[in-house]
């Protein structure tokens, strides 16, 4: 037991003392509150005195209340030869929110207590040097965000105490996707004469529709370690609350004509971290692009494009690797790819650099980020060829001694080329027997499978789409029905389902986030409703039986070799 709960205990003892002395007309079921106004973030004790053998359902007051420190003590007293037992029930309350609020009537046993209301009025915002023993201090990094902007959220609890227990809320807001970056950060600061401990916490604010945003402020409820003697006489157990005042952001609309992929950014930079100095033809040299987006995020940043070179040289891209971190309380993505280039000709080859559109939302400006051409000297390769043998000028004789030279290898080595070409054809002959053996008629499962393009699963399954349907934006949604479907786009999406109610889901889905037409949750419920089992595909036209069975039928059959 803590010292709060220790004290909260001693002081329903004394009160019992009181009980036994009064008799047991005092014995109803009633309850009372220590005081019936409250600040903001401060708390109160609800204290229930009953006769019934039950304990009380708290269950009412979670509406509006955080419970906390339940207490609970008994003593049977004889009066004038009749046995009478006395129970109080101790428990703290939190209010969530400002104004007068119910305190419900709670079932104990077969009674009930009478509803009371407590009054919590705004606390003025504590804050540096009002001497608070703890604050909360909410940093938003961008009070007019567009739709599907990221915005760094701060924050800060300060506190000039030990505390025995803690929590520190943060709300998340209606039409927005709320999520916690990386651990909480501890220091300490001088502000006066007090020295505090500091717990940061950083969040990820994804807002999806446009219009004023109330984010209410971040709030924290605590107990602090004190004295015995301050916890049974102190009027609160040593609790501590504080709460950082309510914010309202602007949210805008994505503008007439932004880039699409639309991509809302404080800044992009793209620049080379490895570029080779020469090439060779048939060899292969690399380069490597890094991408630097402040306000970016994983699930909002498109792939970095492959160039295409023609017939000039042939370009490879390995997958990116991504670095998400915090700055001045701002996330920040780090994208790198590695290409590697292995060109077919000699001569100057000239890399078109790599470009991205993007919208900088400090200035409102369109922007395009973009990393210079390179340009590359690409010499012969170094193989070389084997030289004609020599011939020797006894074994000349006009006209043939250049037949004589190159017909000679070939001599000696006809009977190995004949043993091998016969050993092929009897593996050819033995693989067909065993496959005529083995053709069996492919089950429905594997035609309807055959249906399905080869990379809707490689990369993104149903998991994964679910999960972006439940707390992904839009963006990320789209991106994996584009992987999913072997397309690279939202409209080539909408032109590949089959299923009309999944093409007007996403068109729904638009409109509420970007028109401002619509509900966001409903459009999302929709969306996860129509795709629960996954998108429905165009089928593609059937394909020709070949000519020959496959070499391996065990895998059409769907049975391991």
């Amino acid at each position: 037991m803590s010292s709060g709960e220790v004290g909260h205990w001693l002081r329903l003892q004394l009160l019992l003392v009181l009980l036994a002395c009064t008799g047991p007309a005092l014995a109803d079921t009633r309850a009372w509150l220590d005081r019936d106004r409250v600040t903001d973030g401060g708390s109160v004790a609800l204290t229930i005195q009953t006769d019934q053998a039950g304990t009380p359902d708290y269950t009412p007051l979670r509406t509006d209340f955080s419970l906390d420190g339940q207490t609970v003590s008994s003593q049977v007293t004889i009066v004038n030869g009749s046995r009478v037992r006395h129970s109080l029930f101790g428990i703290t309350l939190t209010p969530l929110r400002t104004g007068v609020l119910a305190v419900p009537a709670l079932r104990v046993g077969a009674e009930h207590t009478a509803p009371l209301t407590l009054e919590v009025t705004t606390a003025p915002p504590a804050g540096r040097g009002s001497g608070a023993v703890a604050f909360v201090e909410t940093e938003v990094d961008d009070l007019q965000p567009y739709v599907q902007q990221s915005v760094g959220v701060v924050v800060r609890l300060y506190y000039a105490t030990t505390l025995a227990s803690g929590e520190l809320v943060l709300d998340t807001p209606a039409s927005t996707s709320l999520q916690r970056i990386g651990e909480d950060r501890i220091s300490s600061e001088q502000i006066d004469d007090r020295r505090y401990t500091v717990v940061e916490r950083r969040f990820l604010l994804v807002p999806e529709r446009s219009g004023p945003l109330r984010l209410a402020g971040a709030r924290f409820s605590g107990k602090g370690v004190g004295g015995f003697f301050s916890d049974i006489f102190a009027r609160d157990g040593g609790r501590l609350g504080a709460r950082a005042p309510d914010q309202t952001l602007q949210v805008r609309a994505m503008p007439a004509g932004a880039p699409q992929p639309w991509l809302p950014l404080q800044d992009l930079r793209l620049r080379y971290t490895a570029v080779p100095q020469s090439a060779r033809v048939g060899e292969a040299v690399s380069f490597e692009i890094e991408a630097s987006a402040r306000g970016g995020t994983r699930a909002q940043f498109p792939e970095l494009p492959v160039p295409s070179l023609g017939d000039a040289a042939q370009v490879f891209a390995e997958p990116p690797q991504y670095d998400e971190t915090f700055s001045d309380g701002s996330p920040v993505l780090t994208l790198r790819r590695r290409y590697s280039l292995v060109p077919q000709q000699t001569g100057v080859l000239t890399l078109e650099g790599v470009k991205l559109d993007w919208w900088d939302v400090r200035a409102g400006q369109r922007r395009t980020a973009v990393v210079p051409d390179l340009e590359l000297q690409v010499a012969a390769g170094s193989a070389r060829l084997a030289a004609p043998p020599v011939v020797p000028a006894a074994a000349m004789r006009a006209g043939e001694g250049t037949a004589l030279a190159l017909e000679r290898p070939l001599e000696e080595n006809r009977w190995l080329w004949r043993g091998l070409a016969a050993g092929f054809a009897l593996l050819w002959l033995l693989t067909l027997l065993w496959a005529l053996l083995r053709r069996r008629p492919a089950p429905p499962v594997a035609a309807a499978a055959a249906a399905v393009p080869a990379d809707s699963g490689a990369v993104h399954t149903l998991a994964d789409l679910r999960r972006s349907l439940d707390s992904g934006g839009l963006e990320e949604v789209v991106h994996i029905l584009a992987r999913m479907g072997g397309v690279d786009s939202l409209d080539a999406v909408m032109a590949r389902l089959a299923d009309e109610e999944q093409r007007q889901a996403l068109e729904r889905m638009q409109r509420a986030l970007w028109a401002g037409e619509g509900d966001v949750a409903g459009a999302r419920a929709r969306l996860r409703e129509v795709f629960r089992k996954g998108p429905r595909w165009r089928v593609p036209a059937g394909v020709e039986k070949p000519l020959l069975d496959p070499l391996y039928p065990g895998r059409d059959d769907g049975k391991p070799l």
